[in-house]
């Protein structure tokens, strides 16, 4: 009998508990809700295996405030840490949040040595960064979850804009995580067709602009939390490309060496995804102005990251 795969989700808040949804519902596996907060992820986990006869999925749904039962896990999803509130940019979250993953990483991997890491925790380049360091993992087992939410936003804003299904908009995103991420207009097509063809000039820098403050947008409106339905179905699509050796092309917060001339850092890149986790970064030719602004977001990368190196005593 094969045995199923195992996802363990780290915090059990909104993204969390999202994740374990999408997880179960897609039946990618068995699904082990981790959180420190008693009774929380017990009772999310117990409310959501109750909703599999209705919908039909069957998973093995624990909730649990140690790690003892998330050993052996094939894939653990971290979305632990303090959400963005209005007003308060992923920078802010730095000093809190590098203590926080570095915790949780480290009970993690005690316990399933084998695993492979997707970060979702903000800043989100300086914590897989951290993620990295902390497991003591090879670089192509650790990533972070940022790229297909951010491509996922940019898709959206061009469906809304076009009126056209979503299914029909390729698109690409590289950089960091946050307002200077890198939205790729020469690589972003409806079915095959340039949306440089379909879209004005002027429209589609204010839906690059959208996509940036994408985040924000709705840290703003909800006033009391960040987004989570998108995050979760993001690092789901992730963990079903892993799980499944679907070796699909993703954008993803990657390591990068010798790849784009990065030199050591996790940035968003599209890469293929498979049983191995990162299987190999995609590089693709950029314009002056792309290149100058992947730059830009590279530099505040390794700012946040030689902050958090500083933080974990490196």
């Amino acid at each position: 009998m094969t045995k199923r795969a195992k996802i363990t989700v780290i915090g059990a808040g909104n993204v969390g508990a999202t994740c374990a949804h999408w997880a179960a519902a897609k039946e990618l596996g068995d699904v082990v809700l981790v959180d420190i907060v008693e009774g929380l992820p017990q009772g999310k986990a117990l409310d959501l295996r109750q909703a599999s006869p209705i919908e039909g999925f069957d998973s093995d749904i624990i909730g649990t405030n140690t790690y003892e039962p998330t050993a052996d896990s094939d894939v653990i999803i971290i979305t632990s840490g303090l959400a963005r509130k209005p007003g308060m940019s992923r920078d802010d979250l730095l000093a809190k949040n590098v203590q926080i993953v570095k915790e949780v990483t480290q009970q993690a991997v005690r316990h399933s040595p084998n695993a492979i890491l997707i970060v979702v925790s903000n800043p989100l380049d300086a914590m897989v960064y951290t993620a990295w360091k902390v497991s003591g993992f090879p670089a192509h087992r650790v990533m972070g979850q940022a790229g297909v939410l951010d491509t996922a936003r940019y898709r959206t804003f061009i469906a809304m804009e076009l009126g056209c299904s979503v299914e029909d908009i390729q698109a690409l995103l590289l950089g960091g995580h946050g307002d200077d991420m890198v939205p790729l207009p020469s690589y972003t097509s409806v079915s095959g067709i340039p949306v440089t063809s379909l879209i004005p000039r002027d429209r589609l820098d204010a839906i690059v602009e959208r996509t940036r403050k994408g985040g924000g947008e709705i840290v703003n409106l909800l006033k009391t939390g960040s987004a989570y339905y998108a995050p979760a179905a993001a690092s789901v699509q992730m963990a079903e490309a892993i799980i499944k050796d679907k070796r699909r092309i993703l954008p993803v917060a990657a390591y990068c060496d010798k790849e784009y001339g990065i030199g050591g850092y996790f940035v968003g890149v599209p890469a293929m995804l498979g049983r191995n986790g990162v299987e190999k970064v995609l590089e693709v030719p950029l314009s002056d102005e792309e290149r100058a602004a992947f730059n830009v977001s590279i530099g505040h990368v390794k700012e946040l990251v030689a902050q958090a190196e500083k933080m974990l005593g490196q």
